[in-house]
């Protein structure tokens, strides 16, 4: 049966050949080019062709071809078959340069295509500009390099390499392919030793892709991540690589004409790539010009300060806010340090920050307000406050100074508590109650005329310490026979302490929350594996969790579903590609925890 249709598909498509003309045509990927530069030559017929000859490919080094790939559409009952034969090339030198025909036999007839010239430059190639769109294109570069190192690859892309201590840079790393992606899992982050770091939150959890032409090749391009860095210590400082895992799906040589009809065989295969680290030169910040005072903020910054009174009782209070915006590292600022009368008491301020994060940097206010407090009458001065920052564009320091105030206290009256307002009535606070002044008037001293010691209720209470006693010894050897064996204590705890963190994934399930989430999923699989298995954090690996289960002698198919909800969870806390829904996840991570609990 299989033979007859094979002999039927063969005739239909040498029918269609006959009903619609032979179009063979040669094209390039870029022109002109740099010398040293990929492109990609493609030859594409709408037919099956027998026999293939490759032109003359004088003038340029071919790194991979020919690269096939064939199609039938159907569309409204027009069926229409197309192959393509492509080759990635390299040109070695600057000229003019021309790609001869090439010459494919079908049907018994011979086509040539058209030739194509193409003109090769010193340097960057002119008008070649990197393109993007929303959604992912179908087939970008089919012909691609079997080398898959050259078709995947993720890079990290600072926005500058050479800052200042404390100046803000923001790093991408992006994915490039042009190979078909089945799965994915992370392998490492990268470290940011030396950095205070800030990741931009993406609204959209799903990935978008766009499309890139990079040396000449074009790639689909993904944002797996987006960080702003501010270096902490000056020095070479390097960004460790950002690792993942992917199955890929690569095409399988085959001479099978029915296999070629219907796009060729393919089999899946891991591959692991990771970033090129990155070194970041930090140069310290100059001592030359340094103000008194300054205590480390990098950036562009405006100050305002302002006081919500100006007249008041003695121990009354006030509020004094001091606003500081602009773009750097704002959430790194220390809060200003106040020089006040004596008289005036200071509490810790309260902090408001109104604070964006993208990939322009960190930018937005901080805002102190101190609640301050007079305690004797007579006139104050509120010192201006001077703020000192170092401008990195313009490679200097700057100083900041607010306007100063003046307060009237008049005298409060004697015994007065002190009512506290800061930023509104629901920040009351009474101050004075607890701790009062001495008083100097004379106090009499009573006595009352039933004494304790002499009533039923001292004897009842005398006569019951020692069955209290008596009672707390019982109970300290219960506890201490209950909690003996910590370890198996602690492991019959670890379905309620895994339930907890479900509780808390279903609630963010039921919010719509992806990321915490799996962030709730993942701690409550972990911390249960710690306490059921007494793992230690440090040593709680997925082969050391499989060895303790395969141990227990716990059913190796069970053993394989937790370790797929661990690799699972870990993937789309960072890059989710998963077919599963959350609620999905959440029934198959609950399921294994309950049979864990019964066969474990």
């Amino acid at each position: 049966m299989k033979h007859y249709l094979l002999t039927f598909l063969l005739l239909w498509s040498n029918f269609l050949l006959a009903a619609d003309p032979i179009r063979f045509s040669a094209s390039v990927s870029s022109n002109p080019v740099a010398a040293g530069e990929q492109f990609e030559v493609s030859f594409s017929v709408n037919a099956n062709i027998e026999k293939f000859g490759a032109p003359n490919f004088n003038g340029f080094q071919v790194l991979s071809g020919p690269n096939q790939s064939s199609s039938m559409t159907s569309i409204n009952g027009n069926t229409s078959v197309s192959m393509s034969l492509s080759y990635i090339l390299v040109a070695e030198r600057p000229g003019d340069y021309t790609i001869g025909p090439a010459v494919i036999e079908v049907a018994g007839k011979q086509y040539r295509s058209n030739p194509v010239k193409v003109k090769v430059v010193k340097g960057a190639a002119p008008g070649r500009q990197p393109q993007a769109g929303s959604g992912r294109p179908a087939n970008p570069a089919s012909g691609a390099v079997t080398d898959i190192s050259k078709r995947l690859f993720i890079r990290a892309v600072p926005n500058k390499t050479n800052v200042y201590q404390g100046e803000q840079l923001a790093v991408t790393y992006k994915l490039y392919t042009n190979i078909e992606l089945v799965d994915n899992g992370l392998d490492k982050l990268p470290d940011f030793n030396g950095f205070w770091s800030q990741e931009i939150k993406n609204q959209n959890p799903n990935v978008e892709w766009s499309t890139e032409v990079l040396n000449g090749t074009r790639y689909n391009v993904a944002v797996l991540k987006q960080i702003i860095l501010f270096p902490e210590r000056s020095g070479k400082l390097s960004l460790d690589p950002l690792g993942l895992t992917f199955l890929v799906r690569v095409p399988v040589a085959s001479n099978d004409p029915f296999e070629m009809m219907f796009g060729g065989s393919y089999e899946d295969k891991k591959y692991k790539i990771k970033s090129q680290p990155i070194t970041i030169n930090v140069k310290p910040l100059p001592e030359s010009g340094k103000p008194v005072g300054f205590q480390g903020a990098v950036g562009n910054f405006s100050i305002a300060a302002s006081l919500d009174k100006s007249a008041l009782k003695a121990n009354e209070a006030l509020n004094y806010s001091l606003k500081i915006s602009g773009s750097g590292n704002l959430k790194l600022l220390k809060a200003p340090v106040l020089s006040l009368a004596a008289d005036i008491e200071k509490y810790d301020p309260k902090v408001n920050d109104q604070i964006t994060e993208s990939m322009s940097g960190v930018s937005g206010s901080r805002e102190y307000s101190y609640l301050l407090i007079p305690r004797h009458e007579g006139k104050y001065k509120v010192d201006p406050y001077q703020f000192s920052y170092f401008n990195p564009v313009t490679q200097k320091y700057v100083t900041l100074s607010t306007k100063g105030f003046e307060l009237q206290v008049a005298k409060g009256l004697a015994g007065d508590n002190v009512t506290a307002f800061s930023g509104g009535q629901q920040d009351v606070k009474s101050l004075a109650t607890d701790i009062r002044y001495i008083k100097t008037d004379e106090v009499e001293l009573s006595r009352s005329v039933e004494e304790f010691d002499q009533s039923p209720l001292y004897d009842v209470l005398l006569g019951s310490g020692p069955v209290l006693f008596l009672f707390a010894l019982g109970y300290r050897k219960w506890y201490r026979e209950q909690h003996r064996d910590q370890v198996g204590l602690k492991s019959k705890r670890a379905g309620k302490m895994a339930n907890k963190h479900l509780a808390e994934a279903r609630k963010q399930l039921e919010l719509g929350n992806q990321k915490a989430f799996y962030e709730a999923v993942y701690k409550g699989i972990y911390g249960y594996l710690s306490d059921k298995l007494n793992i230690d954090a440090a040593n709680l690996s997925q082969e050391h969790i499989v060895a303790q289960l395969q141990a227990r002698n716990v059913d190796e198919s069970l053993i394989r579903q937790l370790t797929e909800s661990l690799e699972l969870c870990e993937m789309a806390r960072y890059a989710p590609v998963s077919a599963l829904s959350q609620q999905q996840v959440f029934d198959k991570v609950k399921n294994t925890i309950n049979e864990i609990e019964t066969n474990a």
